[in-house]
């Protein structure tokens, strides 16, 4: 274990006492969330991502280890072990090292070397590997002509199949030739004979090649789905005359009769078993690097969307767009409350529809008479098909009868999926699925946090070519920055969903479930303590969860706080020492004695590490901190642009939706997206977009591209970069 954790320490830069603090406390049933924020004393402050780092390399190397242990063990039963062979093993890195070297002594089906062997061939290849020099071939062959092996030439041809086996087999030489493989290799991709391509979506991939160390990984994602589809053809080219070259110089070390012998055997076992092996470790490698870069790339796009600033205290109308079935509204009140559901069909009045004049006006009055009645605030439009006929619709309308209103686009991405989930059902039952899609539409500005966690993460479409990864690393990895969200922001326990309770630290569904119903058969939550009386909650999950969970109607100012239960006597001493009245947390004198105090001679004085009290001393500055507070707000916005009233040069304000390896997308309130290339994002070089924008960011860009026909809006982030 002490050699796992130096080993640990070196790979992740870590101190070993950080890693050590942090595989005891997983082991103890601590959940990263919890360790991240309440544990930072034993850790050094880790945060979440390097908590998890350790726990994965840490299984990687355990998993190594146990592996090198198989393959030793599996070796020494041939009593084939050598001392030698044993320091190889055991000094390897990487998996696949300990496999090449467990190679030769694998148990393999029967294959033409096996077949040789059987024919006691072994000791004839042994001879013609070791480059003789005095005799012939055939007088060293008709030695082991037999019954079963009848001629000179089927002895040679079976020797030849045990070397060439035995070249493949070889771990120096696949060392060396990946290695040269993996610098030198291009991947190069052909269009398939009869291929269907009708959209020309893989155009760019019909004759391509590209060096391996520089291909993108969005490339190789698109490249292995047009392949999927039976597009394209893709191969992997190395230096082949080269790694044969380097193989007759290890096999063929001298001048000999069997020169022509081994040349075959070098040939074959390259052609047929080294080359196309490496080509698909290649393969696996890069799709793996891919898909790792687009889960990343996802999971930070979710994590910007989940942690958009919450539209606080607003009564607001969701407004779910349609041509045929009519654009479904939804007015909730500020607490998320839905109050009236209705349906106008306004947007078919758009050319090509032929819809009556009185639709238009009846949808007109239906939109002002729910904004009146109820007083709403902001209408919120889902983004999804016709969207912007149904923007222009309610610009149009706020500005003909001057309603004190303002709008914005949000994303309706999983709405569908939400609004067909057993969720939805349980929650609104006597609704269709597009009357449930507005409600969440109109929700997803008061808290996107809350709205969103209902939804399956991978429905939500912020990434590229999420639906071409494995599916598992992907769940597993959005999950965790749900958690992550989720518990960074803390969550009032008194008006959490079952799904927003599920992933606060410590709970799971079923827990989560037991809380709700608590809180529905005995009334509002009046302490953080209370959550002890809820059924199959016991002291070690209320340890990990309750910190998560703000109590606003508790009498215990504390409840209200970040501030862990655990710590409360300690609390309430430095308060003291502070001359601080808790329940008047957050008062603006409270900030001048925090920010005038001696922290070492407070730590000395009550107790406490400096993490945990510099986390206390913010909870008093700021009881009710949410972090997305620091976050750009949306657009709100009165009326509508057109592409057709843009011209190359305009400045635009806009929404950043998406982010991907290419460039971002920017909501400008066009038909659709506008997109800016990553070459048209600085002037100076930008390793990726995301270096420079997240989703949720507000920004100025510059129309450098106007397609009417298509529809596409091509942006710029530099002035008069054309």
């Amino acid at each position: 274990m002490e050699d796992l954790i130096k080993k640990l320490s070196s790979t992740l830069n870590l101190k070993e006492t950080q890693i050590k603090s942090v595989l005891d406390l997983l082991n103890d049933g601590a959940t990263v969330p919890f360790i991240a924020r309440y544990r930072k004393e034993a850790t050094g402050a880790l945060d979440e991502n390097q908590i998890r780092n350790i726990s994965k390399e840490w299984e990687y190397q355990n998993n190594l280890l146990k592996r090198k242990e198989d393959v030793i063990r599996l070796i020494e039963e041939k009593e084939m072990m050598t001392d030698e062979l044993r320091k190889k093993i055991l000094a390897c890195d990487k998996l696949v090292d300990v496999e090449d070297l467990y190679m030769p002594y694998k148990e393999k089906k029967k294959t033409k070397a096996t077949v040789a062997k059987a024919l006691g061939l072994e000791p004839l290849a042994t001879l013609l590997m070791s480059c003789p020099q005095r005799g012939t071939l055939d007088e060293v062959a008709h030695k082991f002509i037999n019954d079963k092996v009848k001629t000179t030439s089927e002895a040679i041809a079976g020797a030849c199949d045990i070397i060439t086996e035995a070249i493949s087999d070889n771990a120096n030489y696949r060392k060396i030739i990946r290695h040269n493989d993996y610098r030198f290799s291009t991947i190069k991709t052909k269009l398939k004979k009869n291929a269907e391509d009708p959209n020309g979506l893989y155009e760019n991939y019909y004759d391509y090649s590209e060096s391996i160390n520089t291909i993108k990984d969005h490339r190789i994602l698109a490249i292995n789905r047009a392949e999927n589809e039976n597009v394209i053809t893709v191969s992997i080219v190395g230096d082949d005359d080269n790694n044969i070259a380097y193989l007759m110089r290890k096999v063929i070390f001298r001048d000999t009769f069997a020169k022509d012998v081994l040349t075959d055997a070098v040939n074959n076992s390259y052609k047929k078993y080294i080359s196309p092996a490496i080509e698909r470790e290649i393969r696996t490698d890069l799709t793996k690097k891919a898909e790792t870069s687009a889960i990343n790339l996802f999971s930070m796009n979710l994590s910007n969307l989940l942690m958009t600033p919450p539209v606080k205290g607003k009564t607001v109308l969701g407004l779910d767009p349609a041509f045929r079935t009519g654009c479904k509204l939804a007015v909730v009140d500020s607490t998320g409350k839905m109050l009236e559901i209705a349906v106008i069909h306004p947007t078919e009045e758009y050319p090509g529809s032929g819809v009556k004049e009185r639709d238009l006006l009846e949808s007109e009055k239906t939109l002002v008479s729910l904004c009146n009645k109820y007083h709403v605030d902001i209408i919120t439009i889902g983004n999804g098909t016709a969207s912007r006929e149904s923007e222009a619709f309610v610009a149009n309308t706020i500005e003909k009868y001057k309603l004190d209103v303002l709008y914005t686009i949000v994303s309706e991405a999983g709405a569908s999926v939400y609004s067909a989930s057993k969720i939805a059902q349980e929650e609104f039952p006597d609704l269709t699925l597009e009357k449930r899609s507005a409600v969440s539409i109109a929700r997803r500005i008061q808290d996107p946090l809350a709205e969103l966690v209902k939804i399956e993460p991978k429905a939500i479409g912020v990434g590229q070519y999420q639906h071409d990864v494995d599916p598992k690393e992907l769940d597993n990895k959005l999950t965790e920055v749900v958690e992550d969200a989720v518990n960074s922001v803390g969550i009032d326990l008194n008006t959490a969903s079952e799904s927003l309770l599920t992933y606060v630290s410590g709970l799971n569904k079923g827990i989560a479930s037991n809380i709700v119903k608590y809180r529905n058969e005995n009334g509002n939550f009046k302490s953080r303590k209370e959550l002890l009386k809820v059924a199959k909650l016991g002291e070690k999950t209320y340890t990990q969860a309750a910190g998560f969970l703000r109590c606003y109607e508790s009498k215990n100012p504390l409840d209200k706080t970040s501030i862990h239960p655990e710590s409360y006597d300690k609390a309430l001493t430095l308060a003291k020492l502070l001359e601080i009245d808790v329940n008047d947390l957050g008062d603006p004198s409270i900030k001048d004695r925090v920010i005038n105090a001696n922290k070492e001679e407070l730590a000395k004085n009550s107790g406490l590490d400096l993490y945990t009290l510099s986390d206390i001393l913010d909870a008093f500055v700021k009881p009710r901190r949410d972090i997305r507070d620091t976050f750009q707000a949306p657009i709100l916005k009165k009326s509508q642009t057109h592409l057709e009233d843009l011209r190359i040069g305009d400045e635009l304000e806009g929404t950043v939706r998406n982010v991907v390896d290419f460039g971002c997308f920017v909501d400008c309130g066009m038909h659709e997206d506008g997109l800016v290339h990553i070459s048209k994002m600085s002037n100076n070089y930008v390793k990726h977009p995301s270096d420079l924008v997240k989703i949720g960011d507000i920004v100025k860009v510059y129309v450098i591209g106007i397609d009417l026909k298509k529809g596409k809006l091509s942006l710029s982030m530099v002035p008069n970069k054309m």
